[in-house]
């Protein structure tokens, strides 16, 4: 497949992690307690995760992760605590400004880790144009989040 259909993946799944962050937020909200929705959802996740893994082939690559940097599995823990950090501000200054505020700094961190090909991404220089593009970027945050 082409790029253009990865470009389109991520843009999708750009909208699905909104939807799905403002859903968690709200089902904080209206049991009145953050960490339990986080919880459940990460419960559901974790189960949805398991059936998707046992479906799919190479069942037998969970036995390499013991070749894994243990540190690289904290990816877990920390998808827990900010989808619990969203889940706390969307109520308090709304899903725009958290969804905007939260793709600014992706962006940022995007660049970088493509600049330093860290974590298996492909290296991918920074330019000119793109600094600029970040700095637009984080401009574009600002209007929309504090204009």
């Amino acid at each position: 497949m082409n790029k253009t259909f990865y470009y389109a993946l991520a843009f999708v799944v750009g909208v699905i992690i909104a939807a799905h962050l403002a859903m968690n937020a709200d089902v904080g909200e209206k049991i009145e307690n953050a960490r339990a929705a986080n919880a459940a959802f990460w419960s559901i996740g974790a189960v949805v995760a398991v059936i998707i893994w046992l479906a799919g082939p190479n069942r037998s690559a969970m036995s390499r992760l013991k070749e894994i940097n243990p540190l690289l599995l904290l990816a877990g823990a920390m998808g827990a605590a900010l989808v619990l950090a969203i889940a706390i501000i969307i109520p308090k200054i709304g899903a725009g400004p958290t969804n905007v505020l939260q793709l600014a700094g992706q962006v940022i961190a995007g660049v970088l880790i493509s600049q330093f090909a860290l974590w298996s991404s492909p290296q991918e220089s920074l330019s000119v144009l793109k600094m600029v593009g970040v700095v637009v970027m984080v401009g574009g945050a600002y209007m929309a989040v504090a204009l």
